[in-house]
């Protein structure tokens, strides 16, 4: 049982999935957001978390993301992929499209985003020069490009604070400094599972275009369209990575 999949907004199961057993587990950092699924999937034992809880009610600036990554690690998690809805920024990054993100700029502030806060006997940083790791993004844009799966290999992801979506302003300043799409999960739970040398990889389906992009406001059923589309494209991506990992 060595893969984790997270799912974000849009992704609270997977149908295929053959659960198997349940875990609640509790972590010297709360309770994780909801218990931890071990599954069945293609002949691989996976275990499946919902980021946000199931049902969907946690915003994602009160997500105990040290709580998930701890316990993920404690059931002998080696590698995660995360899903996440976001936003399109870039010209490339339309609602339902998928990219697989080599980057990310944080913007979000207050939570607790590392396990190296106290009771220390000394300072630890990590190297986040690559916040994914290589092998595990090579393995899902292989998985990609066999099922006919169209994406994006590369793209910086900023993470916002949410739980609002943004102001056409803020879009314009995320695209100057070089993002690609915008989301409000990814940080702290990429560091923290750098922290733990858990490999990480995210894939984002867009769920709409960022404000201002388009005309008009963003509405929630604009983004269930594009979360049903996109999601779908997500699961058979998965579905294709985890055959890889056999």
């Amino acid at each position: 049982m060595t893969l984790a999949i997270i799912g974000g907004t849009g992704l609270t199961k997977i149908d295929d999935l053959n659960i198997v057993d349940q875990q609640n587990l509790h972590t010297p950092y709360g309770t994780p957001s909801a218990p931890f699924q071990i599954a069945e999937l293609n002949g691989q034992t996976i275990v499946f978390l919902a980021r946000h809880g199931n049902p969907h009610r946690i915003p994602p600036h009160k997500i105990n993301y040290r709580a998930n990554i701890w316990g993920l690690k404690q059931l002998g998690v080696r590698e995660i992929i995360a899903v996440a809805a976001v936003g399109g920024i870039s010209a490339a990054m339309g609602p339902a499209h998928i990219a697989i993100p080599d980057q990310i700029i944080d913007y979000s502030y207050g939570r607790d985003h590392t396990f190296f806060a106290d009771d220390l006997e000394h300072v630890t940083h990590i190297d986040f020069t690559l916040p994914y790791a290589t092998h595990l993004r090579e393995r899902i844009i292989l998985a990609a490009e066999q099922s006919g799966i169209e994406i994006s290999h590369n793209a910086t992801y900023g993470c916002t604070q949410g739980p609002r979506l943004e102001t056409s302003a803020e879009i314009k300043r995320l695209a100057q400094d070089g993002c690609d799409l915008v989301g409000m999960t990814g940080m702290p739970e990429a560091a923290l599972a750098k922290e733990l040398e858990l490999a990480y990889a995210n894939i984002s389906v867009v769920a709409n275009w960022g404000a201002g992009i388009v005309s008009g406001e963003i509405t929630m059923a604009e983004i269930e369209r594009n979360l049903e589309t996109g999601m779908n494209k997500a699961i058979k991506l998965l579905t294709a990575t985890i055959s890889l990992s056999a």
